[in-house]
């Protein structure tokens, strides 16, 4: 599929059009992506997702006239099911909740790389195009849109002292944010950050989780995960 029909359509919603414009350039970078508008507050996005009824939504927290969680739900309540995708320096856990209760696709944290916001786009593209067709979605086409076949094998096998109930908890927070610390895990969570690591890194070891090594001033390097 390479024409422009077959693009999925975007509208990036920020307030800083430096950085509006750096997150434009990322979508049209990636293949099978075209941007159709750029919004700085949230009515403008409401008014701009009205007219050109974009697939998917790049949209900040952080808006001068309402937060992008308001935008979201002046969307659902008006029964307008656009896909969302959070990008936002905000990592409060009652936003990281409102936004995956909102139903937004991924939520992914500023600063990030274009690679990170490349894996969101094309994990989106894989679940519209399988629903995409004239007939109904088989399995495979249903399990992209849910992002797998379930959680069951992620909680197997637990080691001694995890549950799978938190286990569970832990990967739903995980799959919202898009990434997250052990801290911020743990917040979202509301178990320790000791804790939270351990259901981490036991992802990590059966390959359903990555992690990534974001150095910053002194000190030992913080540990990011973010599900394969």
């Amino acid at each position: 599929m390479n024409s422009a029909m077959d693009d999925v359509t975007v509208v990036v919603v920020d307030d800083d059009f430096m950085v509006a414009r750096i997150h434009t350039q990322f979508v049209e970078r990636t293949p099978g992506f075209r941007v159709v508008g750029v919004a700085s507050s949230g009515q403008a996005a409401l008014d701009d997702i009205a007219r050109l009824r974009p697939d998917l939504v790049l949209l900040d927290v952080h808006l001068p006239d309402m937060t992008g969680i308001d935008v979201i739900r002046r969307l659902r309540a008006g029964g307008d099911d656009v896909g969302v995708l959070v990008v936002t320096a905000a990592r409060e856990a009652d936003t990281v909740r409102a936004a995956a209760s909102g139903g937004a696709v991924h939520y992914l944290v500023k600063p990030f790389d274009y690679d990170d916001l490349r894996v969101r786009l094309e994990s989106f593209r894989a679940a519209h195009l399988a629903l995409s067709g004239s007939t109904a979605p088989g399995q495979e086409d249903i399990d992209a849109v849910f992002g797998g076949t379930g959680p069951a094998p992620v909680v197997a096998a637990l080691p001694k002292g995890l549950s799978p109930e938190t286990a569970e908890a832990v990967r739903v927070a995980l799959t919202a944010a898009g990434e997250l610390s052990a801290g911020e895990c743990a917040e979202a969570v509301g178990i320790s950050r000791v804790s939270a690591r351990r259901y981490l890194e036991h992802f990590v070891a059966r390959g359903t989780v990555v992690v990534r090594l974001q150095y910053g001033g002194a000190g030992r390097p913080e540990r990011r995960y973010r599900v394969v």
